[in-house]
């Protein structure tokens, strides 16, 4: 580092002030004093990898408690964290930041449809911070062009990011991909349960749950060179059932059916505002998604937290889940045939109806 004096470890009062006062920031939308105040903390010795990780990495997490609990909007969150992401920059070029590499090199990237960047990013600036060369490529990065990119560098090792768990499918394509190339996989995102439950199941090489922890893991020594002849069948066999294939394939033919079913089963429907049922019709897609993500896993619980999540997030927003039961009780209709997906739907349905917090008659 350029700095004369090492930097200051970090006092637990002192990060919450700031997480606070960056907090303050965000709600303004006023991005320089959200950057200023990161700048001036480096400034005044704090470690980088402190500012990244106890004052923008927790500021980040309360972004999204607030959009669930519907305090602020899509529009807001989505601008806090573009600041969040300008204040890592800013911490990345500072003086303090600038660190030689001497470990080796890492490629950081989101599996392909997860735009949540922000903890890839995070991770990618720890990293060079302990002295890793870094290929951080983003958000949505398709597996094709992340294999060429691993041909062209010869990484050590992977770090794939996702926070939604339908990305899952496609992140155990990407992680048996890396794999097939030799080289070891690193995950790590809500995505992968409680745990690193899922990452297990798909085959990762190692998991983490923040980017602290995922550091000093790599700092324990390189990861093993995978097997190269795994195949995804390996990790999943109940795949054969065909299930997960076919609601998967038939998603949005299933969507316009329930949807046109509900509103015989819900005439609260037929008055909906075209908003509305735009909304009603992303709900039952999203159902559907994570529905095939359960399959795909053969993960009941999955699927059930999903719904109770879901019921939460209408409830904040005065929308009477009501009619989440119905929708369900429809889809199951739809899969009489698929034994695995009935019996999702039925413990999802069971949930809703006997927990006192999502069930169907307390929030109406």
């Amino acid at each position: 580092m350029s700095t004369s004096t090492p930097p200051r470890l970090p006092d637990a009062g002192h990060v919450k002030q700031m997480a606070e006062q960056l907090w303050s920031h965000l709600a303004d939308a006023d991005e320089y004093a959200a950057t200023e105040l990161v700048l001036r903390m480096l400034d005044d010795g704090s470690a980088p990898e402190s500012v990244l990780l106890d004052v923008i990495a927790p500021v980040q997490g309360r972004v999204g408690e607030e959009w669930a609990a519907n305090r602020i909007s899509v529009a807001q969150e989505h601008a806090a964290t573009a600041i969040n992401e300008r204040a890592v920059a800013a911490v990345s070029v500072h003086p303090a930041a600038r660190t030689t590499a001497t470990r080796g090199r890492l490629t950081v990237a989101c599996v392909d449809g997860e735009w949540h960047a922000l903890p890839a990013r995070l991770l990618a600036e720890v990293l060079k911070l302990r002295g890793w060369q870094v290929d951080y490529l983003g958000a949505q990065v398709p597996t094709p062009h992340l294999i060429a990119h691993l041909h062209s560098t010869r990484a050590d090792a992977v770090a794939l990011s996702s926070s939604i768990a339908t990305r899952l499918p496609t992140a155990h394509a990407a992680i048996t991909a890396c794999q097939a190339v030799g080289v070891p996989v690193l995950v790590g995102g809500a995505a992968f349960g409680p745990g690193g439950r899922y990452a297990t199941l798909l085959g990762a090489d190692a998991w983490a749950p923040d980017a602290r922890t995922a550091a000093d893991r790599l700092a324990q020594g390189r990861l093993p060179r995978p097997e190269t002849d795994h195949q995804q069948f390996d990790d999943l066999p109940h795949l054969g059932d065909q299930e997960y294939t076919m609601v998967a394939r038939n998603s949005a033919s299933l969507v316009r059916t329930v949807f046109t079913a509900l509103e015989d089963a819900v005439p609260a429907m037929r008055s909906y505002s075209d908003l509305q049922r735009e909304r009603t019709a992303e709900d039952l897609a999203h159902i559907v998604e994570f529905l095939a993500t359960s399959l795909y896993l053969d993960d009941e619980e999955l699927f059930t937290c999903f719904i109770t999540w879901t019921a939460q997030i209408l409830a904040a927003r005065g929308v009477p889940p009501h009619s989440l039961p119905p929708a369900l009780d429809l889809l199951a209709r739809e899969l009489k045939d698929f034994p695995r997906a009935a019996r999702m739907l039925r413990a999802a349905t069971h949930t809703l109806t006997t927990a006192p917090s999502t069930a169907a008659g307390n929030t109406a």
